[in-house]
């Protein structure tokens, strides 16, 4: 048996750590929990040994060994570690994101009494307590509570403390402060299991209703006893008891007559398995994705990838198909393919947003063979379809970034849907793209795997051009349906002619007035959330900034949701979340003449009340989707012709197949063009182009109205013409002059520190190294001011790395850790973002 394990645990440390085998010998890939810098953590086996330790080193011994086999195989091993080295993250914070069990770990803090509170007690016992103490008596008095009841120098949960001295923890924390106690965590194994209660009537009193008959075969019963016994038996003799209470509830009957049932023998309480809802939008008269015929353009796209699939090995697509093109219809034929092979799919969407829509018609295609992940599941949700997966139960797999590691057997076919979209990037350690991983994985389990997009990103689409990647295309639509006509409106003639700024053009309330009319659906993009998006003062031009964070802060009007809960106007951050109250005068000079700036999508919602008083409009931003299934309420609700006008942020230009939809606004959406970011026009032309798709998949023409500033920009140009080739050719010009991906490679380092100081001399100290270090293959721009400088209270310089090759820039970048570790720079307080989406 091996004396040593090396565990990789979740803290920003570039390496592992070595324990002693505590009995139980762990294998690689599995779970174990270890005391780590005073307090339990768990980590996952990398490695067993018998190598010796240096001298004078002794290794602490391991708590528990959770898993008995492994939970992560070879290849996932093999990933962790690609993406390890590749993000330059710590292995241990990568192993933890792959592995969603958090529910099956319970973590508290336990207290033992330390020798000065020993001694504390001992005193005053002896001499009384203290009176130079700011404590009240009863604070005292609680005090040597806490040191009677852990005299015996056994460790106490904090629960069990609590409830028996009454100490609160704000208490407990300062005998901790004064050394009167010793405060642990302790980390031990959860059952992680979804349970639900459910009450079960008894064989003898299975047949019972409310007749005479009935209650003669009974034992004595009184009324309230009855009423329990008739609801169990007009639902088949089996009910949850949370259910079952509310209904005995509204009859009067309280808990203690099922209680007496149960004693009694004619009830009995059983745990079940809670069922889990996978969701779904309701599309009466809708067929799912499977259900279409495939037309000639699908039937090629199925058979080149099941020709891949049949072959074996890796083998990266890219499906290219413009809007309503049928690519879901693809996705799901070529996942047929895959299980009638004896293998499993998976499936990745940008968004949660896009989960409900998808996983419906994954059910209704595949039935119970598929299994949900993303990070809306609460942990027991995540641990158990985890588990369904890792067991073979679910073949078929949907998910947002991290479904990427789900422990699929037999994998045969990886596809990424929107591959484009940046949300598939991880904006916290590790900062991984779902995409590339998702090749990675693929090519680690030899299996097929497709990228799709009606816009894809200019590095899939450069690895089609090269050959790295077999370019599949869709150019039609499905049913020979046109792409919608896309009209500019410019918006500088607009305020010529109105003489004001107005939200929406007259264009766009006319075409909209006439969609209603004819009874048709209207889509309206607004892609900023709040009311006003700056607040002013006309008198100094100060903005009312976030005290967090170095971005203005955006006006909220007071609102009341459908579930009653009402939002009072507040001036909010977008990035941290603060909020507060909108204030009467200008927090600098005191002026009384502040200035609301620009309109978001609850300005937009306002207006188009008043513009349409007999529409149906609904609105979709983050503030209206905010829980697991309010998403799947509003597109039922569009589905279903309830809303006809929706106005939105982007959340609405993804995905979406609304058949009733025949025109398209697009307000503001160009104001992106101007962010500080290489791929603004990119994004720009994405999202023209996804949120024009919306338009015209049904029987009807589409139509899309575009309000901008900038109609010559070639962004906007070759967005209306639905021109994508003709995009890509334009804009691989810039990125090839100026050296950005993808003919070249990046990566955004951060240096923060909640003192700016402190930040800025780091930045310079790293600055001073690269400049000694310089690389002849690597280019180093930088140090300089993020361009938010200051986020979440956290001060903020960054450098942008750009180098050819990808072994250059990743061997500067470990060279520059290792560095940074020698000078003492924290490595917490160094973000390292290895192909860098936004730059922010």
């Amino acid at each position: 048996m091996p004396v040593y394990c090396d565990v990789a645990l979740p803290v920003p440390l570039d390496r592992s750590f070595t324990y002693a085998v505590n009995g139980v010998a762990p294998v690689i890939g599995a779970r174990v929990i270890v005391p780590f810098s005073g307090q339990m953590l768990m980590g996952v086996v990398v490695r067993v040994h018998d190598d010796a330790l240096p001298e004078g080193v002794e290794a602490k011994p391991v708590q528990t060994v959770m898993d008995s086999t492994p939970l992560l195989d070879a290849g996932q091993m093999e990933l962790a570690r690609w993406i390890a080295q590749y993000y330059c993250a710590p292995a241990g914070e990568v192993l933890r994101g792959m592995l969603p069990l958090a529910a099956e770990v319970k973590r508290q803090w336990t207290y033992r009494i330390a020798a000065a509170g020993r001694r504390v007690l001992y005193e005053g016992a002896a001499k009384g307590a203290s009176r130079r103490t700011r404590l009240t008596a009863e604070e005292q008095n609680r005090e040597y509570a806490v040191l009677n009841y852990l005299e015996n120098g056994e460790a106490a949960k904090v629960g069990a403390l609590r409830s028996a001295t009454g100490a609160n923890r704000r208490l407990l924390e300062g005998m901790v402060k004064k050394k009167w106690l010793e405060r642990e965590a302790v980390a031990e194994e959860r059952d992680a299991r979804r349970l639900v209660r459910v009450a079960v009537v008894s064989g003898e009193s299975s047949e019972v209703s409310e007749g005479d008959e009935a209650k003669a075969r009974l034992p004595k019963l009184n009324e309230k006893q009855l009423a329990v016994m008739a609801e169990l038996a007009a639902v088949g003799g089996r009910l949850a008891v949370a259910e079952l209470k509310e209904r005995l509830a509204k009859r009067g009957v309280g808990e203690s007559s099922v209680v007496t049932l149960v004693k009694r023998g004619l009830v009995a309480i059983v745990e079940e398995a809670e069922s889990f809802a996978l969701g779904g939008v309701r599309t009466d008269g809708k067929k799912d994705a499977h259900e279409h015929a495939l037309n000639e353009e699908q039937m090629e796209a199925v058979g080149t990838i099941a020709a891949a699939m049949l072959k074996g090995g890796f083998r990266p697509h890219l499906l290219y198909g413009v809007t309503g093109s049928g690519k879901t219809t693809v996705y799901f034929a070529a996942m047929q393919r895959a299980l009638d092979a004896g293998k499993s799919a998976l499936l990745l969407v940008p968004e949660i947003g896009l989960t409900p829509a998808m996983a419906g018609q994954m059910y209704a295609a595949f039935g119970d063979h598929v299994a949900l992940l993303h990070s809306g599941l609460t942990p027991d949700e995540r641990a158990e379809q985890w588990h369904r997966i890792r067991r073979g139960d679910a073949r078929v797999v949907v998910g947002t970034r991290s479904a990427v590691f789900a422990p699929m057997q037999h994998l045969g076919l990886v596809i990424v849907d929107e591959e484009h979209d940046s949300s598939y990037k991880q904006e916290e350690t590790p900062r991984y793209h779902g995409r590339d991983v998702a090749v990675m994985r693929a090519k680690f389990a030899e299996c097929t795997v497709v990228l799709g997009s009606a816009t894809p990103s200019l590095e899939s689409w450069s690895n089609a051009e090269r050959g790295r990647y077999a370019l599949v295309e869709m150019r039609q639509r499905v049913m020979g349906r046109a792409l919608p006509a896309v009209e500019l409106i410019d918006m500088r003639e607009e305020f010529q002619a109105v003489g004001k700024e107005e939200i929406f053009s007259r264009a766009l309330v006319a075409e909209t007035q006439a969609a209603l009319d004819r009874g048709e659906q209207v889509i309206l993009l607004l892609n900023r959330r709040g009311y006003s998006f700056t607040v002013i003062c006309r008198s100094c031009g100060e903005k009312v900034e976030c005290e967090n964070c170095a971005i203005s802060m955006t006006y909220h009007k007071a609102v009341t949701a459908e579930d009653g809960v009402a939002d009072g106007c507040r001036l909010e951050c977008h990035y941290c979340g603060s909020r507060r109250t909108v204030p009467k005068t200008c927090p600098k000079c005191a002026s009384e003449h502040l200035y609301f700036l620009g309109a978001g999508s609850q300005q937009g919602e306002e207006k188009l009340r008043e513009l349409f008083p007999n529409a149906r409009i609904g609105r979709m931003d983050r503030d209206t989707v905010r829980g697991r299934f309010d998403m799947e309420r509003l597109l039922a609700r569009l589905h279903s012709g309830e809303i006809n006008l929706l106005v939105g942020t982007q959340m609405i230009a993804k995905g979406h197949d609304i058949h009733g939809v025949t025109l398209v606004g697009v307000v503001g959406a160009d104001h992106a063009l101007g962010m500080p970011d290489f791929r603004a026009a990119e994004r720009v032309f994405q999202l023209l182009t996804q949120v024009s798709g919306r338009a015209g998949r049904g029987e009807l023409a589409g139509k899309v109205l575009v309000q901008t500033y900038h109609r010559d920009h070639y962004a906007v140009k070759f967005a209306s013409a639905h021109d994508y080739p003709g995009f890509v050719a334009k804009e691989m010009q810039f990125r090839r002059s100026l050296h950005y991906p993808p003919f070249a490679v990046l990566a955004n380092v951060v240096v923060q520190s909640e003192k700016m100081e402190e930040a800025a001399g780091w930045a310079a100290q790293l600055g001073r190294w690269f400049e000694r270090t310089k690389s002849a293959e690597v280019r180093v721009l930088g140090p300089a001011a993020a361009p938010i400088v200051k986020l979440k209270r956290i001060y903020r310089f960054h450098f942008i790395l750009k180098a050819q090759r990808r072994s250059s820039l990743g061997a500067l970048l470990r060279a520059m850790l290792g560095a940074a570790g020698e000078a003492g720079i924290p490595r917490r307080n160094l973000v390292v973002d290895v192909d860098a989406v936004h730059l922010m």
